[in-house]
């Protein structure tokens, strides 16, 4: 649980810096206490406001790891980094059942450079649904989803620990987030 106390924690200071930031220089202009600066403090607030959303979203996504990482246990499985798209992996649950899963929101470098983008990585989740990725050792973890529908290649798995989990929706379907 360290390795998800390190990205809540870096995730708060994201929102707190930009938000903040965003608030203390729009506040400046509004009330015209930043009055020689006007280009070079819109153009920073300009450039924070598409980042915002992102790091929003990757805020309130710290809970679903967080019940992700308290309903299953990690696993070692091997992995490989799909080429030209870095936010992409292959992860090998079965010979016959490798699946392409998406980082979620922002990819993260999970095996060795050295291998060509191949090795092991700890995974915990539902197959069919995804999970939370992270490099051995569990300090970096990050939200993994398909990339597409996963068909019905995985059979079993427990459907209620995967709803309670936050991995599969009421509907029956996995959650994209």
């Amino acid at each position: 649980m360290a390795g998800y106390r390190r990205m809540a924690f870096r995730r708060g200071a994201w929102l707190v810096g930009l938000t903040s930031t965003c608030v203390i220089l729009s506040a400046g202009l509004r009330l015209h206490v930043i009055t020689q600066a006007v280009f070079p403090v819109s153009a920073v607030v300009i450039t924070i406001i598409p980042f915002l959303p992102v790091v929003v979203i990757g805020y309130c996504t710290r809970r679903r790891v967080a019940s992700v990482l308290q309903a299953y246990p990690w696993r070692e499985l091997p992995c490989q980094h799909v080429a030209q798209r870095p936010s992409l992996i292959t992860v090998a649950f079965a010979q016959d059942f490798s699946p392409a899963l998406r980082m979620f929101p922002f990819p993260v470098q999970l095996t060795d450079r050295e291998n060509e983008g191949s090795g092991t990585i700890w995974f915990a989740g539902d197959p069919r649904f995804g999970g939370v990725a992270s490099p051995v050792g569990g300090h970096h973890p990050v939200r993994v989803v398909f990339d597409a529908a996963p068909g019905e290649a995985w059979v079993g798995g427990d459907d209620g620990l995967a709803r309670r989990a936050g991995l599969m929706g009421r509907n029956g379907k996995g959650t994209r987030t």
